[in-house]
């Protein structure tokens, strides 16, 4: 049986471990981290594109049974003006929307899916090198740990070492414009959000949220700054985060002061990055997947979900290819012109979160965004980022006829 190493424990690698599974290999995936982060970027958007390769796995039930179902984007100006209500899934198709969860959970469900089909997941083990030699791969780890396999998938982030040894000259991640806080909060008297989150284009920040039933609020916001020095929003506390984002929402519409006034719990913060144009995705017996080759700032709602895609279709390569060389290749061709448009798609977005505009400008946005989105509801224009179908009991598409 071949075996097959797997760095990284987030979302690509346990799924990755899982497809890799049925088609008969043994796997074993090292996590850097010795115990899962309780902060983990707080939420995400898990698409239906992503629920689809979830349902494949048998945890897509689990996953729903703790997320927020979310088939609509409202958007607002900070006076608290509706702009518009655009889909979070296939246009006029609300019950295949997606679901908004905490990162931790996604992680949770992943894990627990890997650990109930045998998956050995090994915490505390940070990658330190790679050899390889013509017929293993050999990992070692910092605290003196070492493992061996017939491949290596690097399923280690935005930072990955993985990509750094596949290719040293890579382009670096891109820094977007934005740092990224968020939270949780309890507003007495705030609906819920049923069926949607609500995004406002503040005076001076971007901000975003939701209402559960139980009337939990989860909050984000995207602050427009310089890149910061690496590891200098680590000294800044959650009471500072909030005191400047209460000053920079302070001119803006209910609820944004209110769910800033009533934040409890820990608040992180963390620059965006994105990036794309990575030329070589693998290396001989290494490859690697989801953000360690190609990451998509939050905008998108599709970071998890391309893991998700990434992690079937490598999968199914190696199932259906003769060796690892071609099955290497092919995954690349397949799955990087739609990753990269992702990328492109969500730095659209960002653009228009980054705030630059003057008073008249945005004025003049609040006035053209409701007329762009009137028919939004019927507008088919992005289905192809929730339409995206990979089925694992089809060939991979070198194989079809």
């Amino acid at each position: 049986m071949p075996k097959a190493l797997v760095i990284g424990a987030g979302v690509a690698g346990p799924a990755a471990a899982l497809f890799l599974g049925r088609a008969g290999w043994d796997v074993e995936v090292f996590e850097a981290d010795s115990a899962p982060d309780p902060y983990e970027g707080l939420f995400l958007n898990v698409a239906t594109n992503g629920l689809a390769i979830l349902e494949q796995l048998g945890l897509r039930e689990r996953l729903v049974s703790d997320a927020h179902r979310a088939s609509r984007m409202v958007l607002r100006s900070g006076t608290g003006r509706v702009l518009g209500s655009v889909p979070n899934g296939p246009a006029g198709d609300p019950q295949r929307g997606s679901v908004v969860v905490r990162r931790g959970w996604l992680h949770a469900v992943l894990r627990e899916g890997a650990a109930a089909a045998g998956v050995p997941l090994r915490s505390g083990a940070r990658l330190v090198s790679i050899d390889q030699t013509a017929t293993s791969m050999r990992a070692t780890f910092a605290d003196g740990r070492a493992a061996e396999g017939d491949i290596l998938i690097g399923a280690d982030g935005i930072g990955s070492p993985t990509r750094r040894w596949i290719d040293p000259s890579a382009p670096e991640p891109r820094y977007s414009g934005l740092v990224g806080t968020g939270g949780c909060a309890r507003v007495p008297g705030l609906e819920p959000t049923r069926d949607a989150q609500h995004f406002i284009f503040g005076a001076r920040s971007f901000f975003g949220y939701l209402v559960r039933d139980d009337g939990r609020v989860y909050w984000f916001a995207n602050m427009t700054a310089p890149q910061p020095e690496r590891g200098s929003l680590q000294r800044i506390t959650g009471a500072e985060w909030l005191a400047r984002l209460r000053d920079l929402h302070s001119d803006d519409s209910f609820p944004v002061p209110q769910i800033l006034e009533n934040a409890h719990g820990e608040i992180g913060a963390y620059p965006i990055f994105d990036l794309a144009g990575v030329r070589s995705w693998s290396r001989g017996r290494a490859v690697a997947i989801g953000d360690a080759v190609h990451a998509t700032s939050p905008s998108s709602g599709q970071g998890a979900s391309l893991a998700l895609e990434d992690a079937i279709t490598l999968a199914m390569c190696l199932r259906d290819l003769p060796d690892h060389a071609s099955a290497f290749a092919e995954y690349q061709r397949v799955r990087r012109p739609r990753a990269e448009a992702v990328v492109r798609y969500a730095r659209a977005i960002d653009s228009r979160k980054r705030v630059t505009k003057s008073r008249l400008g945005i004025a003049i946005r609040d006035w053209m965004m409701p007329r762009f989105l009137r028919s939004a509801a019927d507008d088919t224009r992005n289905d192809w980022l929730y339409n995206h179908e990979i089925a694992w009991d089809q060939p991979v598409p070198s194989r079809r006829p």
